[in-house]
Formats: C-alpha cells, structure tokens, sequence
C-alpha cells in the first residue's frame, strides 16, 4: 500500500509539503500544555486522506492556490477536532495506534483542545475570503454532527435498516469527502459541471472509505487497533451485518441484534452474530456495493484527459478500496 500511496502522491508532492506547512502553521501556541498536544497531533496526523483530494480535485484543473492549502487545512482542522471529541463521547483510550488525547489528559482537557482546534478550523477558513467556501465547510461540519446524532437514534429504535445506515455514513463520513473534493475544485475552475463531478466522486469515494472501515470490525486484529465487533460494542449495526440479517430474517439473530442496539448484548452474543455474518455473505455483499461505487467514481473521471493528477485520482480510488487498515 505505500507504494500505491506514492503514486497519489506523485503530482501533488510540492503542493502536500505547502500544505503541511499551511496545517502545522494553525497548531502553533505558546500554552506549554496545548503546544504539547497540538506538536504530537502534528506528527502522528495519519495519511491526510481528506487535504489530499481536496489537492488532487484542485490540481485537476488548474494550478493550487494559496487558498487552497488553507481550505484543505481547515478540513483536517476539523476533522481532527472531531477525532477528540469522538474519542471523549465513545470513551477511547487509542487514536492512530497511539494512546487518545482522551485517554492522555482526561475529558475536561479534551474537550477543550478539540474546541481550539475546531476554532482554528474557522480561522483557516475564513483565511480563504471566500464566502461560498466557508459555506462549504460549515455544511459538512453541520452535515457531520446531523449524522452523530441520528446515528445515536437510530441506536435506539428497534428497526434495522440499509436506507438509515446509508444515511448515517453519507452524513458522518461521506459529505466530507464530497465537500473536500467539490471546494478544492472550486478553488481552481468555475465550471459547474466540474464542480458537480468533483462533489459526486468525493461523495461515492466516502462511501467506499466508511464502507471499508465497517468491513475491519469483521477481521479486526492487530493491524487495526481494535477488536472484532468493536461497533457492535458501541450498539452499531453495519452493512455487512444489516445485509446478512435483512437476506435471512433469521429471528434469533435479529434478536441478538436487537440486544446490541440495546446494549444488553454480551460478548459471547456479539461474536455469534459477527460469525453469523460472515457465514450468510455480509462481507461479499459489502465489498459488491463498495467496488460498485468506486466503479461509478472512475467513471467520474473518465469524463476527463488523460494527466498525471487524473491518474493519482484513480489510485486514490484504489487506495481506499484496498488498504488494509
């Protein structure tokens, strides 16, 4: 995977270097606690999915702007701040294979440097002077919290449902992808129907991204950082297991996952429904819908010239679709 992670890097290197220059600039402090965190948050900030395409979708259509990098960095700004504060809600002791600011400092700490960054996530977008792409980020952080909370209620009630988990993953996950991809391209043109494409493709590869996280609660390990049936834990009902209940309508089963929205589930519950789900195609029907969508996100871009940043597109498809953690 890290070689397919160079080849999407390939046409945006100089540009992902300004970019993290323009990131790491809205974690500077002089609060020795905050500099602490904020310094580790700078090193460890993962693979920089949601700046990349926002890059990418820009560089497919023009020269990267300067308000561009700080477009993409109000993203992962805020997409960072979500990261904290999920880690508060859900009680996480890791994040990235590390130890939670969570976990580190407690709630009360937390909840606070999630607010700095997310406030710095503003300040980075209203360094753009650009209404219409602060409108773009305020969306998707409106879109993000709309889907925490119907994920919560869609936890409690009884009914077990691809329309609401679809809903739930285009809100939580998938509308940011898609704002990163539609804003970052319109940094760069001012063609509708490019704008359009970009938001559509940002849109199906979240999909594929979500979709590929809820396939490695089946066959977590190591290599993930969490154990198998983790969101069953949390009360979660996903695809693989949604479809597997759905194609059966087995009722015990559909009474064990009742139990774990419920969150009277016991271990040895979960581990039957994840085996459950794994013998009735829950994992061959969610990679049928995710390859569907990254099929229709290809396509996308077949509308365009062969280039360079075209071609890091399609390997960003491909990324998402096939790493392995």
């Amino acid at each position: 995977m890290t070689d397919i992670m160079h080849k999407i890097l390939f046409p945006v290197n100089e540009e992902m270097e300004k970019y993290n220059q323009t990131f790491d600039s809205y974690l500077l402090t002089d609060n020795p606690l905050l500099d602490h965190i904020l310094k580790d948050m700078s090193k460890f900030k993962g693979k920089g999915m949601r700046p990349l395409i926002t890059i990418l979708s820009a560089k497919l259509f023009g020269e990267v702007k300067e308000v561009t990098y700080h477009l993409a960095a109000a993203y992962e700004l805020f997409h960072n701040a979500t990261l904290i504060h999920d880690d508060i809600i859900d009680e996480s002791d890791m994040r990235r294979g590390r130890p939670s600011v969570y976990s580190l400092f407690g709630s009360r700490i937390s909840v606070l440097v999630g607010d700095y960054v997310l406030t710095n996530a503003l300040i980075s977008s209203i360094t753009t002077e650009r209404i219409d792409l602060m409108e773009e980020v305020f969306r998707a952080a409106r879109w993000l919290v709309d889907g925490e909370l119907f994920q919560l209620y869609n936890i409690s009630v009884d009914e077990i449902s691809e329309k609401n988990y679809y809903n739930i993953i285009k809100k939580k996950t998938a509308v940011l992808f898609s704002s990163c991809a539609k804003s970052g391209a319109m940094t760069t043109t001012d063609n509708p129907q490019d704008i359009k494409n970009m938001e559509d493709f940002g849109m199906l590869v979240g999909k594929c991204f979500q979709i590929k996280d809820d396939i490695f609660d089946y066959i977590a390990g190591d290599e993930i950082g969490k154990p198998r049936g983790n969101d069953m834990i949390e009360g979660k009902l996903t695809l693989p297991v949604i479809h597997a209940l759905l194609s059966t309508n087995n009722d015990e089963m559909i009474k064990i996952a009742k139990q774990v929205k419920a969150g009277e589930a016991s271990r040895g519950d979960i581990d039957k429904l994840v085996k459950f789900t794994l013998d009735n195609h829950g994992i061959d029907y969610s990679y049928q819908m995710m390859d569907q969508y990254a099929n229709q996100a290809h396509n996308i871009l077949n509308e365009y010239s062969d280039s360079p940043v075209k071609t890091a597109l399609n390997h960003y498809i491909d990324y998402v679709v096939c790493r392995d953690h």
